[in-house]
């Protein structure tokens, strides 16, 4: 399968499926910025459930910005914020101390553009996973593209799929499972073991 998806801020389970499973991966990066999607949200499990993570950025829906046009607000000091929410999520987690100094780096430098910093956040969740892979960008916007496997709706919010299996979370026994949260949540519970429950899962045909 040759997938053509978003680069998003810290992917969900969903986007992930698609990158390990794939061939090949296609990055969509040519085309308009879309409000109220995972380009810039991520969604974690805190101590009362779903959390939503954004990234502020500088955008008018007037005019139409190219993705690697739109610049991240970084005078809201949102890494901070960010990050306290992942320690105190995650921090009793078993891979957390594990992984947390990988990550520190997204969020003590600013980045500019939110597409580079969504290309940097994948560059680090493949060396923590433990896998590589090169992923295409594409230099046109196609609206129907042809020999991919167009997955560009699992950036949007509201884009329903199948629910993933269950995993242990540190919250389950408050709040059952929450499934196709971000990589992160994935990756502080399973650690190591993170690639293959993904290729396991069988779920976008």
């Amino acid at each position: 399968m040759n997938s053509l998806i978003y680069p998003t801020y810290f992917p969900n389970l969903a986007h992930f499926w698609a990158i390990v499973n794939a061939d090949t991966v296609y990055f969509e990066v040519s085309d308009n910025y879309q409000k109220q999607s995972f380009r810039n949200r991520t969604e974690i499990y805190a101590a009362n459930g779903k959390l939503a993570l954004t990234v502020p950025v500088s955008y008018s829906q007037k005019n139409r910005q190219l993705y690697k046009d739109v610049k991240i607000a970084n005078e809201e000091q949102w890494q901070v914020l960010h990050l306290k929410s992942l320690q105190s999520a995650y921090s009793m987690s078993p891979f957390f101390e594990f992984y947390i100094d990988d990550l520190m780096p997204l969020f003590e430098k600013q980045f500019e553009y939110i597409l580079d910093f969504n290309l940097k956040c994948f560059d680090v969740l493949q060396n923590a996973l433990q896998f590589k892979i090169n992923p295409t960008h594409n230099s046109t916007f196609e609206l129907e593209p042809k020999g991919k496997t167009d997955l560009r709706n699992l950036a949007k919010r509201n884009f329903k799929v199948p629910s993933f299996q269950p995993y242990t979370q540190v919250f389950t026994e408050k709040h059952g499972f929450i499934s196709n949260l971000s990589i992160l949540d994935l990756l502080f519970n399973e650690g190591p073991n993170s690639e293959m429950y993904l290729k396991q899962q069988l779920y976008i045909k």
